[in-house]
C-alpha cells in the first residue's frame, strides 16, 4: 500500500462563520489599508465640509497609520484657495472624526492643482437638418415626449451657438 504525505485532515467548521472569512483577500487588503474611509469621505464630502470648501478642494488620498488610526489625509486644492482651505484644517480634521466618530484623521496635507476641471473646449455640431427631426417628431404620438424632445433640441442648438 502506498502512503501519500499531503493527506492532512481537513477541519470543517459547521455553524456560523465569520464575515472576514468570506471576505475575497484582495478586499481585506484594500479595507485593511482604509479603503473603505476613503470611500466614504470621497461620498460624504459636501456633507462633512461647507460648500464654500468642498467647492475649492476635493480629496486624493488618505494615507492611515498603523490601527486605522491618526492619519493623513490628502487633498488638491485650487490654486489661489490655498490659504482659506488652509484656515479650515482643522475645522475639516474635526468634522471628519465627528463624521466616523473616532480620531481617524490627524493630519491635513494640501496639494495645489491649477484647475478643478480641466474643460474641452469642443463643441457639439449644430444641427442642421431640423426639417427631417420635425417630421419624424410630428409622427409621435405622445404630446409630452413631443414637447420634451422639442426642449432639448432647442436646448441644443441654444448651447452650441
Amino acid at each position: 500500500m502506498h502512503n501519500k504525505n499531503n493527506n492532512k485532515p481537513h477541519t470543517f467548521i459547521q455553524g456560523l462563520r465569520p464575515f472576514s472569512s468570506s471576505i475575497p483577500k484582495t478586499l481585506k487588503k484594500h479595507l485593511k489599508k482604509g479603503g473603505y474611509n476613503y470611500s466614504c469621505i470621497v461620498d460624504n464630502w459636501t456633507k462633512m465640509v461647507s460648500k464654500e470648501i468642498s467647492d475649492t478642494c476635493y480629496p486624493v488620498t488618505v494615507k492611515m497609520e498603523k490601527g486605522m488610526r491618526d492619519g493623513r489625509l490628502i487633498l488638491n486644492v485650487i490654486h489661489g484657495k490655498e490659504i482659506e482651505v488652509e484656515y479650515a484644517k482643522n475645522d475639516i480634521i474635526d468634522k471628519i472624526n465627528s463624521f466616523f466618530g473616532y480620531s481617524l484623521i490627524k493630519k491635513v496635507t494640501l496639494k495645489v492643482i491649477q484647475d478643478k476641471i480641466i474643460r474641452n473646449n469642443k463643441s457639439l455640431p449644430k444641427i442642421k437638418n431640423l426639417n427631417k427631426i420635425e417630421e419624424k417628431m410630428n409622427k409621435i404620438n405622445n404630446s409630452q415626449l413631443k414637447n420634451n424632445l422639442n426642449k432639448f433640441l432647442k436646448a441644443y442648438n441654444e448651447k452650441n451657438k
